[in-house]
Formats: C-alpha cells, sequence, structure tokens
C-alpha cells in the first residue's frame, strides 16, 4: 500500500462544525491544515441547537477570519435566503413544559410552563442546524480555503515529540497516511481521539447526577400546541423553538427541521435509565412515552428514521485539555447535557481563543503558558455549566425553582449578547459570566443552594436570592413576575436596561437598528 506524506501546520481530527470551523480560521491565517475524518459526509450528528449568543458569535468569527460566507448561517432569515439547500429548523426561544407521571398535561396558569423569546420575529431567528448538511457544507468551504481533507480515516498512532510537534499515522481504504505536523487539535467530540490515544483520565463529574442518552430523528411529530392550545397568545410559536418536556429525573428535547425531520431524545438519569432499560433503544422510548400521555399523544403519527442511539453516559469531562503539541476544542473536553444549548457557544468561544493562542504564539516564546491559560478557561466554563445544569436536575420536582434557576443562564447569556453588540466583550467575560466575579459568585450560590433542596423559608430566600442576582444584569424583563413565566423579546425591556449597560439610549436604538429588532410594543405582544 502507497504511502502519502505530508507536513501540516496544524493537523484537526474530526471534520464536524467545531473542526471545520477551526480549519477555516487557520487557513484564513495563513497555516497549512490537515483535516482527518473517521467517517463520511453526510452523516448523524447530535448537537443541533443554535442560541443567539451562539449566532452572535459566528457573526464575530465571519468578521474576525474575513468570512462572509458564513455570516448568514447565523439567522434563520440570512440562513434561508443564501443557503436553503442546507437543512436548518426555526428556533424562536425556549419552551418548557413540566410533566407528571402517567397524567396528562395541564396548565391553565403558567405554572407547569416557561417560554423564553430568542427574537422577536422569525427573519432574525436562531436556528437548530440539521448536521448532516451543515457540517458537509463547512467541510466543503474549508476545501475550498486550502485544507486538506481526508474522510474515511482511522488513525493507528500518535507519536507525540514534545513542543516540536508529532506524527500521525493512518490508514484509509487503499491508502496509508503518514502526517509530520507541529501542532494537533482534537475536534472529535467526547471521548474522542486524544482522550483514548493518550489515556488520558477522564473528570468525575462533580456536581451532576449519572446521566442516559436515548435519541433519533423522527418524522410525524404532531405539533404540541396543536394538542394543547395556549389559552393565550404566547410570545413566539411554541413549537418553533427548542421544546423541552421535563418530569421527574429527567427530560425530553423536540427541535423541527424545515425538511419535516424532528430531532428528538431524552437525557435521564442512571435510575430512571435502568427502570425503563434504555439499553434496548426504541422499546425503551416507549416505555418511557407510556408514563407521559400528552407527549405520547405527540408521537402517536411519528416514526423514528433511523435506529435510536443509546448514550450510556451524556456527562464527559477530560482530566487534561493541552499538551506541548496539541489541544483539545471544548466540544472535546467536555459534554455536560443538552439542556439549555449550551454546547455550541461553548465551543466557538473555545476555537477563537485556541486560534488565538496558536496565532500569537507561532514561532514566538510563551505557548506553554497560554496553553495553560486556555485550559482554565475551558475547564472553568465547563465547571459553571456543570453546576447549572445540576442545579436544574436537582430542581426537577419543583418547578417554580426550576424556572427561577433557568433565569440565571438566560440572564447572563442575553446580557453577554447585548454588551457584545455593544462593542464591548469585555464586560462579558466567559461563558455564563464566569469572570464577571460578583455575578459568578452569586451564580455559584444560587446552584449550590437549589442543588441542596432547601425548604420552607430557606427555598424561599433562595428565590429572592436568584432575582437579587438577576436584577443587574437583566436586559429582557426577566424579573418581572407579572410576566407569569413567559417572555417576550422587547425592545423596551433593552431600552429600561440601559443605565445597568452604561449605554445611552441613542447606542441602543442603534444596537435595535442594526439587529433588525423591530417588534410590536409590549402591550401589543402581551395583550
Amino acid at each position: 500500500m502507497a504511502v502519502t506524506h505530508l507536513d501540516a501546520d496544524v493537523t484537526i481530527v474530526g471534520a464536524g462544525f467545531s473542526g471545520s470551523l477551526t480549519a477555516l480560521a487557520l487557513r484564513r491565517l495563513g497555516y497549512s491544515v490537515v483535516l482527518l475524518e473517521r467517517g463520511r459526509h453526510p452523516r448523524f450528528a447530535i448537537g443541533e441547537s443554535s442560541t443567539p449568543l451562539a449566532g452572535l458569535l459566528l457573526e464575530e468569527f465571519a468578521d474576525r477570519y474575513d468570512l462572509p460566507q458564513l455570516r448568514p448561517f447565523s439567522k434563520w432569515g440570512t440562513w434561508q435566503r443564501a443557503y436553503p439547500q442546507v437543512g436548518c429548523g426555526l428556533k424562536r426561544g425556549f419552551s418548557f413544559f413540566r410533566h407528571d407521571w402517567d397524567q396528562p398535561f395541564a396548565d391553565a396558569g403558567h405554572e407547569r410552563q416557561l417560554l423564553v423569546a430568542a427574537s422577536p420575529h422569525d427573519a432574525i431567528a436562531d436556528t437548530h442546524w440539521y448536521r448532516p448538511d451543515f457540517d458537509e457544507h463547512l467541510v466543503g468551504e474549508a476545501v475550498a480555503l486550502g485544507a486538506t481533507y481526508f474522510d474515511d480515516t482511522t488513525i493507528s498512532t500518535l507519536h507525540v515529540e514534545g513542543d516540536r510537534g508529532a506524527v500521525i499515522e493512518a490508514t484509509r481504504p487503499a491508502q496509508a497516511i503518514r502526517v509530520t505536523t507541529r501542532f494537533v487539535v482534537d475536534a472529535s467530540g467526547p471521548r474522542g481521539f486524544l482522550h483514548r490515544t493518550l489515556a488520558l483520565d477522564e473528570r468525575t463529574p462533580r456536581w451532576l447526577p449519572a446521566t442516559q442518552g436515548l435519541y433519533t430523528h423522527f418524522t410525524g411529530v404532531t405539533r404540541w400546541d396543536d394538542l394543547n392550545p395556549p389559552e393565550a397568545r404566547p410570545p413566539f410559536p411554541i413549537d418553533d423553538a427548542a421544546v423541552h418536556h421535563v418530569f421527574p429525573g429527567g427530560w425530553i428535547w423536540i427541535l423541527r427541521f424545515s425538511n419535516g425531520l424532528t430531532s428528538a431524545g431524552a437525557a435521564v438519569t442512571d435510575s430512571l435509565a435502568r427502570e425503563l432499560r434504555f439499553q434496548e433503544g426504541e422499546p425503551a422510548w416507549r416505555r418511557l412515552l407510556s408514563r407521559l400521555p400528552s407527549v405520547q399523544a405527540q408521537f402517536a403519527q411519528a416514526r423514528a428514521t433511523r435506529p435510536f442511539i443509546h448514550s450510556p453516559r451524556v456527562a464527559f469531562r477530560s482530566e487534561a485539555v493541552v499538551g506541548p503539541c496539541w489541544a483539545m476544542l471544548p466540544s472535546a473536553a467536555g459534554v455536560i447535557d443538552p439542556l439549555l444549548s449550551t454546547g455550541f457557544p461553548l465551543t466557538l468561544l473555545g476555537i477563537g481563543r485556541l486560534v488565538d493562542v496558536l496565532h500569537q504564539t507561532w514561532c514566538q516564546p510563551g505557548r506553554a503558558e497560554a496553553l495553560a491559560d486556555y485550559a482554565r478557561q475551558t475547564q472553568q466554563e465547563l465547571d459553571a455549566t456543570e453546576r447549572l445544569v445540576a442545579a436544574l436536575y436537582a430542581s426537577m420536582e419543583d418547578f417554580a425553582l426550576f424556572k427561577r434557576v433557568s433565569l440565571l443562564y438566560f440572564a447572563a447569556a442575553s446580557f453577554s449578547e447585548t454588551v457584545r453588540r455593544l462593542g464591548r466583550p469585555e464586560d462579558a467575560p466567559g461563558f455564563l459570566l464566569v469572570g464577571r466575579p460578583a455575578f459568578s459568585a452569586e451564580f455559584t450560590a444560587c446552584c449550590d443552594a437549589a442543588m441542596a433542596h432547601q425548604t420552607g423559608t430557606a427555598r424561599a430566600a433562595l428565590l429572592t436570592r436568584i432575582d437579587a442576582a438577576i436584577a443587574p444584569i437583566d436586559v429582557a424583563g426577566l424579573g418581572d413576575r407579572g410576566r407569569r413565566d413567559w417572555y417576550p423579546a422587547l425592545a423596551d425591556d433593552l431600552m429600561r436596561a440601559a443605565p445597568r449597560l452604561g449605554a445611552t439610549a441613542e447606542e441602543l436604538k442603534a444596537l435595535l437598528e442594526r439587529s433588525g429588532f423591530d417588534t410590536p410594543s409590549r402591550e401589543e405582544i402581551l395583550r
């Protein structure tokens, strides 16, 4: 078998969206890139729901690295105009519904629901990424920009030569490949290439309970609002969102794509997974739905389009994130849970940081220190995400608390997006504002208290404390209890937050105009 010898500045393992985006940035900066993929596009991948912050980070990425062809993917409207052939779904916000076992869903007073809008209208809405299409498109962009790409590739050996680089030996059908590279980026996902090859230790979750996943794609999933029409006009169409059905010990997600497919699955605690026998796949899914009558009705006409995938352990953390000539992207360093769609912003932040480290330290001193700082930030943000998700799992049987804990996330995310759009990213350091000491301390204390299952006066004090933590960064009216846990996206809320943002009314009006944020008044939406 002939051997293909390659020299590369950077070799990226994994050609999902994160690997291809990293390749695109590095090519724009002039580095030679080899991109290795174990599978072949188009291929199924989990992790599909974007957020306003992720969309903004993608815009910033496109602008920073002169990749205008990526900018349309940041919003539903521009995506549909520029790339209608690349599948995606419309995401206007987050919809949560709380279920009791064996009881139909009913909730006239909003006690069992939370709706948080991410946009005022479809044109600037977020998206669900249909990964078979999106990942394949990004690989094509990377190749067009000069990345050397091999699919169907199995890496057999990795020889790390200190900080000088590494040698990768791999095979693909009728071909052997030997790559001499100065740096390796792992974009292969949890328990991926570097974790396995280097036999790295796995970090045991500190707060999150052990959970399992079960998921696939479907056709024929009925809309929730067809079965359970809201009694008043909601802030967005309920199903044009990331829909979360929450129950004791877990939750179900439902994400709709414009190609007629729907991504759906469940993440549940180990004890519930054992009771339902998750390892059996589709029968376990049917057993779960049989305990949730209203969700079962939603899937009455649904059919799975591919076999169910059972993930025996959802969460993953690698103890090591970097080495002398290698680094993991956040998606390879750790995965917490799909709850709240945190994966995309975490990964996009990490791509930008790692590309900066490589570029600023190329043939320069200080790389080890810069990589160590990248690892510290990655672990710190994964810690905060784990803490938040653990607090939500702990609150699933106290939905009023679950909703209030969720607002810690929505407040931090919307504040981060706003100050970045104002050109002040330094005011929102780190995902979930982990670098903002006052908020980070209260965020940690509130999550820890929620995990303690407090009752009575202690629980009431916690709800008050969460409200106080949110207040200084609330740009979305999340502290308004009169909204009964339906939160539309309103320009008025942003304008009222001007003092908290340190911005003038003129600056905020300009931000709204740049963002395409034309929306009716609060009274028109809420009446």
